[in-house]
C-alpha cells in the first residue's frame, strides 16, 4: 500500500518513510522520483540510522497526483503536508533544483528546523551561459505539441549542457518511457528556479529571509560557476555554513554526502568549514 498525504489543493502526494528519530524530508531535483532515484533511496537508508527519513514523489511524478494549474506555491504546500505527517517540523535536504524548492519552503515560513542544500543550480556569473528567459515557455510548448522527446532534449542540452549528439539518443534509452511520463514537470523546476539562473547574483537576495541553520554544499569536481553559486548563496543566508565535498560533482555519492548531512542535522554546529571526504 502506498503511503500518501493530501496536499492543500487536494492532490495526493506519495511518500516512503524509513528509520526513527527526528524527521528529514529529502527533496529531489528535476526528473527525480522514488522509483527513479537510486541515490536518494541510498541516502535515505544511510540517514535512517539516526533519523526518520521521508522520500516522496513531487507532484506530477511517480505515484503522486498533478492537479492543474501548476504553481510553486502548490509544491510548498506539498512539503507542508509532509511536515504535518512528520510531526509538525522537519529538517529539509534538497539536491539541485530540489534544494531551491526547500529554500523556498523555508523562506515562506514552513516549520523547517534545519536545511541542507546540495548544489542548487543557480547561475550567478558569466561562467556559463544564462538560461534563456523563455526556457519554461519553450518546454511547455513542446509538451503541449506532444513533442516530449524534443522537450527533454532541450533540457539536456540547454540546462544540463550535454552535447546534442548525446542528448539525441535519450528516446532509445530503456528508461525513456519513465522519463517521458514526467517530462512536463521539468517546466515545474524551471518555475521553481525563477530568475536565479540569469547570471545576476542579486536574484538570490530573496533567500536572505531564510533564518534557519543551513548547510550549503558543493562538490570539488563541479564547474567553477556552480561552486561560485554556492558561495554566493552562503553569503546571502544569515545563518549558513558552507562545505566542499572532495571528489564530488553534481551527481553525489550518498556515502560521502550522508555523514556530512547527518553531523549537521544532529548538532547545532557552526564554523564547520570545508569538509573533505
Amino acid at each position: 500500500m502506498v503511503n500518501s498525504v493530501r496536499s492543500k489543493d487536494g492532490t495526493l502526494i506519495a511518500y516512503d518513510r524509513i528509520g526513527a528519530g527526528p524527521a528529514v524530508i529529502y527533496v529531489g531535483g528535476a526528473t527525480s522520483y522514488r522509483a527513479f532515484d537510486q541515490a536518494g533511496a541510498e541516502l535515505a537508508k544511510l540517514l535512517s540510522l539516526r533519523f526518520t527519513v521521508f522520500t516522496y514523489d513531487r507532484r506530477g511524478r511517480g505515484e503522486s497526483g498533478d492537479t492543474a494549474p501548476y504553481a510553486v506555491e502548490r509544491e510548498v504546500e506539498d512539503l507542508d503536508a509532509l511536515i504535518g505527517v512528520a510531526g509538525g517540523n522537519a529538517h529539509l535536504l534538497g539536491e539541485s533544483s530540489g534544494a531551491v524548492l526547500a529554500l523556498e519552503a523555508a523562506a515562506r515560513g514552513l516549520a523547517v528546523t534545519k536545511l541542507a542544500c546540495y548544489e542548487p543550480p543557480f547561475i550567478v556569473d558569466d561562467g556559463r551561459a544564462p538560461m534563456p528567459a523563455n526556457f519554461v515557455d519553450q518546454l511547455d510548448g513542446l509538451v503541449a505539441a506532444n513533442r516530449r522527446g524534443d522537450a527533454f532534449k532541450l533540457f539536456m542540452t540547454v540546462a544540463v549542457g550535454l552535447p546534442e549528439e548525446m542528448a539525441a539518443g535519450v528516446q532509445q534509452d530503456p528508461m525513456w518511457p519513465a522519463l517521458e511520463a514526467i517530462t512536463h514537470t521539468i517546466a515545474y523546476d524551471g518555475r521553481v528556479m525563477g530568475d536565479t539562473q540569469s547570471g545576476d547574483p542579486t536574484a538570490l537576495a530573496r533567500f536572505a529571509r531564510v533564518a534557519v541553520p543551513t548547510l550549503v554544499l558543493a562538490g570539488s569536481e563541479s564547474p567553477e560557476y556552480q561552486r561560485n553559486a554556492v558561495a554566493v548563496l552562503a553569503d546571502v543566508l544569515p545563518n549558513a555554513e558552507s562545505a566542499t565535498l572532495e571528489g564530488q560533482g553534481h551527481q553525489f555519492s550518498p556515502a560521502v554526502l550522508a555523514p556530512v548531512v547527518e553531523e549537521f542535522f544532529a548538532l547545532l554546529s557552526h564554523g564547520l568549514g570545508p569538509v573533505r571526504q
